[in-house]
């Protein structure tokens, strides 16, 4: 399936290319076409990221354990642009490494490779609104909606890995408008199937319900900075952006709204519980120095995240509970960035241990967030277990 895709992604960029003329990038925007009559723009791109991960046990004051690894942590190949109209946008994104291709196996996905990230087209109809269709990112948490090219450490905090609401399939509705000369406000309305990307066979569940709101009191960020991790255009006055969104997943039946296992009994019935998710975060930025802090709150319906069968057998337990993440780094001299980062998660009783994370950050930043080298160090500590220390090492390679 991967060879086909890519032999038809190349037969598409051949033909592209000989009915439209080739647009000069630079390196890191990617090979550009626009159409002989303007009638349609294509940007094609290819990144990896190359990580190594090791992992120690901290036992007595000394280093035990040791689990070390070596992979290719994301693949992907990403096709975007206009059609007709510079109003009428599309993107298309495929996981190729075998991480990326994790948790598509079950009959929900008809056994086949979880593979496409991103498919929709976005219609900017009236002025600042747009609607929008497919599959893509919920508007949740801004750590979730960054991309993990622009990532201010090697991965992800322990926040989004636990609580956020990824990707889903179904309708946007997006508007913006400003309350001042300076003052934006973003608002993003998502109706979805509820149950993750990917998933074509049936509709177990209900439908997923999501809104997010976004002020920007000091206007825009440059190049949507608020996006982006680390203060790489070292913005001249301050900027910043609070946002807060509710999601409501009404009758989910994966342990985590759209990620995590399906609950089911022994005869593959369905089980589902209404989840609600709140998040609140911020984002700063000024002359090389950021800030970014979240807080995340999941609850099932009537506060129980165990779900048991009319013979009181445990099949299904909810991810709830609340999280906080907080990091901050400084842009030394044009590319080199030093950060920290301190993530506390606190499931609730009996779906999980309390964890804190202490991580610090080193980043050669060569051109920009397209060709760049991250190493961070992480104390891990897991109530009720002993601690852990982590390294890891990675490069980014964005064509």
């Amino acid at each position: 399936m991967r060879k086909l895709i890519l032999s038809l992604i190349i037969i598409s960029a051949m033909f592209a290319s000989a009915n439209a003329q080739i647009i000069p990038t630079k390196f890191g925007k990617g090979i550009q076409f626009l159409g002989k009559d303007s009638s349609y723009h294509i940007k094609a791109a290819f990144r990896f990221q190359s990580l190594y991960s090791g992992e120690w046990r901290l036992q007595d004051g000394s280093f035990n354990d040791y689990q070390g690894n070596i992979f290719t942590r994301r693949s992907r190949i990403k096709i975007d642009g206009w059609a007709v109209s510079p109003k009428l946008k599309y993107k298309f994104e495929l996981a190729l490494s075998n991480r990326d291709l994790n948790g598509g196996q079950g009959p929900e996905f008809r056994s086949t490779a979880n593979m496409v990230l991103d498919a929709y087209v976005r219609y900017w109809f009236h002025k600042n609104f747009a609607i929008q269709f497919g599959q893509t990112k919920l508007p949740g948490n801004r750590e979730r909606v960054i991309s993990s090219a622009n990532l201010q450490f090697v991965d992800r905090s322990r926040l989004n890995s636990r609580y956020n609401i990824d990707r889903d399939f179904g309708l946007q509705l997006l508007h913006h408008f400003y309350l001042s000369d300076d003052f934006k406000v973003q608002s993003t309305f998502a109706f979805s199937q509820g149950e993750g990307r990917n998933v074509t066979e049936g509709h177990f569940g209900g439908f997923d319900y999501t809104y997010r709101l976004e002020l920007l009191p000091f206007g825009a960020f440059a190049s949507k900075g608020d996006y982006v991790g680390a203060d790489l255009k070292k913005e001249p006055t301050p900027k910043l952006s609070l946002m807060c969104a509710y999601n409501i997943n009404d009758n989910a039946v994966r342990e985590r709204g759209q990620l995590g296992s399906f609950i089911q009994d022994a005869s593959g019935t369905y089980f589902g519980r209404t989840l609600k998710t709140f998040f609140a975060d911020l984002m700063y930025k000024h002359k090389g120095f950021s800030v970014m802090a979240e807080y995340a709150h999941k609850q099932a319906s009537n506060d129980d995240p165990f779900v048991f069968t009319e013979n009181d057998e445990l099949i299904g337990t909810y991810f709830t509970g609340t999280a906080l993440n907080v990091q901050s780094g400084y842009l030394i001299g044009k590319n080199w960035e030093i950060a920290g980062r301190y993530t506390t998660i606190n499931p609730d009783e009996g779906v999980s241990s309390d964890e804190n994370q202490y991580t610090l950050g080193l980043s050669k930043y060569i051109v920009g967030h397209k060709l760049k080298i991250q190493n961070d160090f992480t104390l891990r500590e897991i109530d009720g277990s002993d601690n852990r220390f982590i390294w890891r090492t990675q490069v980014e390679f964005h064509f």
